[in-house]
């Protein structure tokens, strides 16, 4: 059940990378995000090298926020404006950040900046969606009335220029700073594999003041076509694409998405939020820990590990 993957110079079992797309898929769809976070720290454990597990997952996450965006645009819950400013943005973002890979490739630091950066923005956002969902969960268990923060858009969202009419987002705000978010994401998209739905939908939730029923397609649509391109680049620019644990991953990914966009009704939305964060942040730990010990250490110090 092994198979060769010629790129990253290892043998898997391809079962499990076909389980493992399905499943980082699931989450995809479940809480609108890429994926592709979750995905790179497993395949590293895997053994595949990050600069090659980086690459090679964007297609995965491509194929899976497609597959979400499908079930999301059937229940009109998808602001195709605001995803292809977004995605404009991505564009721009990608290309920065792939020569940014390169020149990180060439000093030899592309693995070390690849962990750091899951480290440092996963910690970060998932210690707070962490916690602002744990507290609203716990005053709902304890009966106590829910505290209701006006959702007050920033001031500045209005001053700037090049102001736009986002109807499905119920937004009249500057294209600025989508623009500016899409750009974020491209980079973290080329540095990090992700698709940066972990950072752009609590952004849209909490700094544009979206709807909250179009946040998750909205950052699926401009996951796809943001990612498409980091594909395309990585694989022209720094040759680290490796196509058969891509398609492999790409396989799983397709019908995971779409369990996960039809499970997403059934949780509340800070049950979904709290979820969300505490993988995050778990994985933002695991990439931290791997800068101190390598996944072979961690069996030696396991029980009986190592004989």
């Amino acid at each position: 059940m092994e198979i060769y993957l010629p790129i990253a110079e290892v043998s898997v079992n391809w079962p499990l990378l076909v389980l493992l797309g399905g499943l980082v898929g699931f989450v995809s769809g479940l809480f609108g995000i890429g994926g592709g976070f979750l995905m790179a720290p497993v395949l590293v454990f895997m053994g595949i090298p990050p600069t090659v597990a980086v690459a090679s997952q964007a297609s995965h996450v491509v194929a899976s926020s497609t597959s979400g965006v499908i079930r999301y645009g059937g229940l009109k819950q998808v602001d195709y404006r605001m995803g292809g400013l977004m995605a404009v943005g991505g564009a721009l973002g990608a290309l920065l950040g792939v020569e940014l890979f390169r020149y990180l490739r060439l000093l030899g630091q592309a693995d070390l900046s690849v962990a750091v950066s899951y480290l440092i923005f996963l910690g970060a956002i998932g210690s707070l969606m962490l916690n602002e969902s744990l507290r609203e969960i716990l005053r709902r268990r304890r009966g106590l009335p829910v505290v209701r923060k006006e959702r007050r858009r920033p001031l500045w969202l209005y001053g700037l220029p090049f102001r736009y009419r986002f109807p499905r987002s119920g937004l009249y705000i500057s294209a600025i700073p989508p623009f500016g978010l899409g750009v974020f994401a491209g980079v973290l998209s080329a540095i990090m594999g992700v698709g940066g739905g972990f950072v752009l939908v609590p952004a849209m939730l909490y700094v544009l003041r979206m709807k909250a029923n179009v946040v998750v397609g909205t950052s699926l649509f401009q996951i796809i076509i943001t990612t498409a391109i980091t594909t395309i680049l990585q694989a022209g620019r720094n040759q680290t694409v490796d196509i058969v644990l891509a398609t492999l991953l790409l396989v799983g990914g397709v019908v995971g998405a779409q369990l996960g966009a039809r499970f997403s009704g059934r949780f509340r939305a800070e049950e979904l939020r709290a979820a969300l964060g505490l993988i995050v942040l778990l994985v933002g730990v695991q990439m931290g820990l791997g800068l101190f010990v390598r996944p072979s250490d961690l069996f030696l110090l396991a029980p009986g590990g190592g004989g």
